[in-house]
């Protein structure tokens, strides 16, 4: 008997190399899919930097606080060659609440571009708000290579917050009228890093003598605060144009000993709290502002403070937000290794004192 031969039906055939096709696509679909999202991740674009460590929705601090190191000190260099070569080109922008003329000059013009455009390629997603208004025509080729300096990375460790909560403050030159006299002591470029309304990261730079101040809250920083002062005699600086005023009021709370230091700039008044190796840098206990304020003024020095371990607060003892307006309405008081709220108490005065000046 002949061997029986076994016959295929088309249509189980058709099923059979469907149900393959099937299986071979499930499987190198996915390996295929993964190789090419790996390539993505992991290689950068020809000739790029490599891109921030996080997310596109997060920012590294110590990342950003190298950048506004490197920012402070860039926007110095311009404040320093433009004063330098004597090229002002000084004009009045307005006046103050107190009538005052406020000036601007090339200094703060070309430190403020440098700043900003610095910070902004670095950081785009981040709000930047700047004493000096930035025309996003004149773009500046400043670009950060990625570098983090050792001292920062020794003594800060990595740390990603959301970038909707960030809201860096420039200032591109504090104390334009003392610039403009050649004072050059008094100047500084700052740059101030808020989480949620509070100051976290502070840069105060000396274009002059090339000295540069920062701090991170609850990171680290490269200055120190003074370690003593003389209840007795305490040394309080204050702005040049409210020495007499402040002066009463000091004098008749501490006495007659109090003594009064007259400085332009709230970044340097600041330094006068901490240790700090300047020849040109005095020394004070305390820093009273008794008007209207702006925050690019005075973001920098309160991060420093804080991360000090010192305060900054308004004349009646509250926290400054920086978010919101770009203005401090309640004056302000600023402490290292004190009682500052002792302090306040002791100076019922100087709400009063505030509204007189307006």
């Amino acid at each position: 008997m002949a061997p029986m031969g076994i016959r295929l039906s088309p249509l189980g055939m058709a099923v059979f190399c469907l149900l393959g096709l099937g299986v071979l696509y499930h499987l190198y679909s996915g390996f295929l899919a993964g190789r090419f999202a790996f390539f993505m991740l992991s290689e950068p674009a020809a000739g790029g930097a490599e891109p921030p460590r996080g997310s596109a929705a997060a920012v590294d601090l110590r990342e950003l606080l190298a950048v506004s190191v490197l920012a402070a000190v860039r926007g110095g260099e311009e404040v320093k060659r433009v004063r330098e070569g004597n090229v002002l080109n000084e004009k009045a922008k307005g006046k103050t609440r107190e009538g005052a003329e406020e000036k601007l000059t090339s200094g703060d013009l070309l430190s403020n571009r440098r700043m900003y455009h610095l910070l902004q390629a670095a950081f785009p997603g981040v709000q930047i708000n700047s004493e000096e208004r930035v025309d996003t025509a004149d773009q500046d080729t400043v670009s950060w290579d990625r570098n983090i300096p050792e001292e920062i990375k020794q003594k800060i460790q990595p740390k990603e917050v959301p970038a909707e909560s960030v809201t860096v403050w420039i200032d591109p030159l504090d104390a334009t009228q003392e610039y403009t006299e050649d004072l050059r002591q008094y100047v500084t470029t700052m740059v101030c890093v808020a989480v949620n309304g509070k100051p976290v990261i502070g840069v105060i730079h000396k274009p002059f003598s090339a000295y540069t101040a920062w701090a991170m809250v609850d990171g680290g920083s490269n200055v120190k605060a003074r370690s003593s002062y003389n209840e007795k005699t305490p040394r309080i600086i204050v702005s040049r144009s409210h020495a007499g005023k402040v002066e009463q009021v000091a004098r008749q709370t501490f006495g007659n000993k109090t003594v009064i230091i007259p400085a332009g700039g709230a970044g340097y008044k600041v330094l006068a709290l901490l240790d700090v190796a300047e020849k040109n840098q005095e020394e004070a206990d305390v820093y009273i502002h008794v008007t209207y304020i702006k925050k690019w003024d005075i973001c920098a020095g309160n991060a420093v403070l804080r991360a000090l371990g010192g305060h900054m607060t308004t004349l009646t003892g509250e926290e400054i937000s920086y978010t919101g307006s770009d203005g401090n309405e309640g004056g302000l008081i600023a402490s290292i290794n004190m009682n500052h709220r002792a302090l306040i108490e002791k100076l019922p005065d100087l709400e009063e004192t505030s509204h007189k000046l307006d």
